[in-house]
């Protein structure tokens, strides 16, 4: 919001930036002189109640806190590192004005020490916020009340307090809290739009540039094993009959189970006739048995082939 002074403090201080241009004073000394200069004065005068002179001595060095950006121009010094710098001291500066005010809070006020941490907050969250949407090449640079703004109110009203001026702390820090907040949601916001404006056409480009193709089944894992299928019996037939033929394999698909069919629809086969099986070889019929003796007459003694033939199968 006070963007607007920077050219008029420009030509202020011009002057004296090119009188440090001709020394061997750096912007980073500057730098840190300035975060030294506003943060000390805060925190040795603000918790004991002496307001006006802290609040001088850290509004002068504030303003020469302006001269490092300039003088890093004319002297071409400018660099990431000072960049960095320059933030983080900006950070530990706005804790200690705030840090130490709200020491003073406690002891007078508890509400407003409540309110003075909530300034503190916010304020950090306002400067993290553009910080962090800068390095992932988001938009966020707008915002009702900046960290000069935040220093001139708090400073401001803090040394017209000390001079005994009614009112004009609790006016000055129910504003810095109200002005903070509105900032920290105009960035948020900002930074949101900003992103989705820069992922919806990312987004939909993303599908079209590279379609993935649908998974096969059996492309990435092994096909499943199919359930072994035991082989039909053999068919009773004669031997010396021609082999029928097997009906083809039905097709199987992976992860379905065969169809059989029921034993009841199977087709019963037809007979076939089968050949007579000729026997064995007839074997020679058994001579007769030799015809018996003829029987002796009556009183006639037994001949001597028939005494040797009775004597055979004792032998």
């Amino acid at each position: 919001m006070l963007n607007f002074l920077r050219p008029f403090f420009a030509r202020l201080f011009g002057p004296l930036i090119q009188a440090l241009a001709r020394t061997p004073v750096t912007p980073n000394m500057i730098t840190v002189a300035g975060c030294i200069g506003v943060s000390a004065p805060c925190l040795a005068m603000f918790p004991i109640g002496w307001l006006f002179p802290g609040a001088a001595t850290a509004t002068v060095f504030t303003f020469l806190d302006m001269l490092d950006g300039q003088l890093a121009r004319i002297k071409g010094d400018s660099g990431r590192f000072g960049a960095f710098l320059d933030s983080t001291t900006d950070r530990f500066a706005d804790a200690c004005v705030f840090g130490a005010i709200t020491i003073w809070f406690i002891k007078v006020d508890h509400l407003l020490a409540v309110v003075s941490l909530f300034c503190l907050a916010s304020g950090l969250c306002v400067s993290y916020v553009k910080a962090r949407a800068e390095g992932l090449g988001l938009n966020a640079n707008v915002g009702l009340i900046e960290r000069p703004e935040r220093l001139v109110i708090g400073l401001t009203a803090i040394g017209l307090s000390g001079l005994g001026i009614p009112y004009v702390l609790p006016i000055g820090m129910w504003g810095l809290a109200a002005g903070t907040a509105i900032t920290l949601y105009q960035r948020m916001r900002c930074v949101y739009l900003d992103a989705k404006a820069k992922d919806g056409p990312r987004a939909a480009e993303q599908p079209a540039a590279a379609p993935t193709a649908p998974e096969q089944p059996g492309a990435a894992t092994a096909a499943p094993k199919q359930p072994d299928v035991a082989p039909p019996p053999p068919s009773a037939t004669a031997p010396g009959s021609p082999p029928s033929a097997a009906p083809p394999p039905a097709s199987v698909r992976p992860g379905v189970a065969p169809p059989t069919s029921p034993p009841s629809a199977s087709v019963p086969s037809a007979p076939v006739p089968s050949a007579p099986v000729p026997d064995a070889a007839p074997t020679a019929p058994e001579p007769p048995d030799a015809a018996p003796p003829a029987a002796a007459p009556p009183g006639t003694g037994p001949s001597p082939a028939a005494g040797a033939a009775q004597a055979q199968p004792d032998a």
